[in-house]
């Protein structure tokens, strides 16, 4: 194996230790020297992959949104793909929700990430495109008057209570089974299309090119972006 495979190799332990350490730790922090210590690295050989913490959460972000990506990018029918964007969120909550706040936390504090920041908002809104192309072909095939915008809203809220909910040991001591309770989430999602069947025969999804264009611009303001 190449010097340069074997830097790759080691990265991504590294990634994958460094997150495996924040869902056990349960308030989103780690400390390197607890990860070098795990991954039998000097503290050193850490800094030359990543040049702080904040930039090793980031790429560890960077690598999950990756990771979601390629899982959408899968060519099959629709309902499917409709069913595996809310799979991905209720599959592992604790992971979702986790990120999602370290995101924020770093997005409001941190500078000097720009690069890495555009990174990641490059790879989302490909998948962003990605998700309107499954979710429009869907309510296409439904024959449904509901709206890409609005079926994508409807998708992530309940992805995002569902996963509040199957992440909180409270309510989990009054669900019962957790995979019951995510396919019957999934099967909602995908009857809601038919409460509302199109009058007409052919579907216009207004919306759609819409979403796409608003993508493309935000594209150009995150580039002009101090993080």
């Amino acid at each position: 194996m190449s010097r340069q495979h074997q830097f790759k190799a080691r990265e991504e332990n590294i990634l994958a230790m460094a997150e495996q350490l924040l869902l056990e730790s349960g308030d989103g922090d780690i400390t390197l020297d607890s990860l070098a210590d795990q991954l039998d690295l000097a503290k050193g050989t850490l800094y030359k992959h990543f040049s702080s913490k904040d930039e090793l959460y980031l790429r560890i972000i960077i690598r999950y949104e990756e990771q979601l990506f390629d899982i959408n990018r899968i060519d099959d029918c629709p309902s499917a793909g409709v069913a595996r964007m809310i799979f991905q969120q209720l599959f592992n909550p604790q992971k979702a929700m986790l990120l999602n706040q370290i995101e924020e936390r770093l997005a409001a504090s941190v500078t000097g990430l720009n690069r890495l920041f555009g990174e990641l908002y490059d790879i989302r809104r490909q998948r962003m495109k990605r998700l309107i192309d499954i979710i429009s072909a869907y309510l296409k095939d439904e024959h449904s008057s509901l709206s890409t915008r609005d079926y994508l809203s409807s998708i992530w809220a309940m992805g995002q209570g569902g996963a509040g909910l199957l992440n909180s040991s409270f309510y989990q001591r009054y669900l019962g089974r957790r995979d019951t309770l995510r396919y019957a989430f999934v099967q909602q999602m995908l009857e809601l299309p038919s409460h509302y069947p199109a009058e007409d025969e052919e579907v216009m999804d207004e919306d759609m090119q819409e979403l796409v264009e608003q993508i493309d611009t935000e594209s150009e303001e995150h580039r002009n972006t101090n993080y």
